[in-house]
């Protein structure tokens, strides 16, 4: 005799609060594994599926690649059976919740590339069952779950919120945030159909703080693209007002701190050498494309993109200039680059404005080396760099540009002992010295 739907409804949603649901993510980077295991935190027995045996091979001895994983908690779980990890996507059937966690990067012509998210939607729905719940969670345009995923997954015959449940929700992770991990980040969830937001709401509440519902699927995805525009605009605000500073002689940093001091009617955002990471310099981009389908021209978003992709040239001509006002010509000169990852005290190069620095600075005669503790070696424009010691550099370049404010730079240290230094973070607050020169 067939189960009906309320019946599936209920088995799932007891299965999930007694954490006898089997758990699946595919995906297993930044996003998906440290979702993947606070789920096994609390009970569940979670799959981790990921198409890089390397990777796969690497979690199933219980070492972790991700810094917010530690592997002492990776282990644990592996080794109790709570995580697993596999390439083959055939476990799908056996599972009763996917969470889908891959990338969603750009073309280069700035449209989405949802060659992934297609992927792993299609393996899904071969293996989709009644009485299961799919979460995107891959940062997209408004209307992806609605206009992609639902179609391919009801193509069987499954009917979305009566034979299995559908949502969407935005992935908010802040790598090496000490404070804010996927656990205690307010979770938003929307659902195809009620039914879908209530199961999603259930499944959620169960391994992380707060879960914050919204009317639909559109909704959510489209919080995740407000959340970096709204960043992303702002950045590129102060961008411009520091190039604006540059010519009339004002610090900009101080501008900024004397009216973050105001409480009410403002927010401090401060200027940087460009945007990096995965979701910053890409996301308004979702939305600037989505806007043109409907006919809306994103201004704000385009303008943004524009300044904020001028910085990396804007340090590049401040690195020149100081150098020239020392009596050293930029061509032959050796820089020195301190931090390449594209956050303070992460190892994450995606998108990192010192990779445009540095291809810019040897275009122009430049000899380039590095210091980052978090990035051993890189390799850029068919070479291979590797990271060398600050004391054996910082000395002898002709100059020390800081685009990472890693804490673990020691700043007393470039004051003390370089000859001349580029600080396009403001890190070198504390000191005021002559060799000193800030964006």
């Amino acid at each position: 005799m067939p189960i009906n739907a309320e019946t599936k409804s209920r088995c799932l949603a007891d299965e999930i609060r007694s954490h006898t649901a089997k758990v699946g993510v595919v995906g297993l980077g930044y996003v998906g594994l440290p979702l993947a295991v606070e789920f096994a935190n609390v009970g569940f027995r979670v799959t981790g599926i990921d198409l890089q045996d390397s990777k796969v091979d690497q979690l199933n001895t219980g070492i972790s690649y991700i810094q917010d994983v530690p592997t002492d908690t990776l282990r644990k779980h592996v080794e109790s059976g709570h995580f697993r990890a596999t390439s083959d996507l055939s476990v799908i059937a056996e599972l009763d919740t996917v969470n889908i966690a891959v990338p969603t990067p750009l073309r280069k012509t700035k449209d989405p590339d949802m060659s992934f998210v297609v992927a792993a939607a299609e393996e899904v729905a071969k293996y989709l069952h009644p009485g299961m719940l799919i979460v995107l969670e891959s940062t997209t345009y408004p209307g992806t779950t609605e206009e992609l995923l639902l179609p391919m997954l009801e193509q069987g015959g499954l009917k979305v919120g009566k034979d299995f449940f559908l949502c969407f929700s935005p992935e908010r992770v802040d790598p090496g945030n000490p404070h804010y991990q996927t656990r205690n980040i307010p979770k938003v969830v929307g659902g195809m159909t009620p039914a879908c937001t209530e199961m999603g709401v259930l499944f959620y509440s169960q391994a992380l703080d707060s879960v914050v519902p919204v009317s639909s699927t559109s909704v959510a995805e489209m919080v995740k693209l407000l959340e970096n525009t709204f960043r992303m605009i702002n950045i590129g605000l102060v961008n411009e007002l520091a190039m604006m500073c540059e010519r009339m002689g004002v610090n900009v940093w101080e501008v900024i701190d004397a009216a973050a001091t105001k409480p009410f009617g403002f927010m401090p955002f401060y200027p940087g050498p460009g945007l990096g990471g995965h979701c910053i310099p890409i996301d308004p981009f979702y939305l600037s494309w989505k806007s043109k389908q409907a006919g809306v021209e994103a201004r704000f978003i385009e303008l943004a993109g524009q300044i904020n992709g001028q910085m990396p040239r804007f340090v590049v001509d401040k690195i020149q200039t100081a150098l020239n006002n020392h009596a050293k010509p930029l061509m032959g000169a050796h820089v020195h680059i301190a931090g390449v990852a594209y956050k303070r005290d992460i190892d994450d190069v995606r998108e990192s404005p010192a990779l445009d620095i540095i291809l810019l600075l040897e275009q122009k005669g430049a000899r380039v080396t590095y210091t980052d503790p978090y990035i051993p070696s890189l390799r850029l424009n068919g070479h291979l760099l590797s990271s060398i010691a600050l004391e054996e550099s910082a000395g002898v370049a002709d100059c020390v540009v800081i685009v990472t404010d890693h804490k673990a730079l020691d700043r007393r240290f470039l004051v003390d002992n370089a000859k001349l230094i580029v600080d396009t973070r403001n890190t070198m607050k504390a000191y005021n010295s002559s060799k000193i020169v800030r964006l």
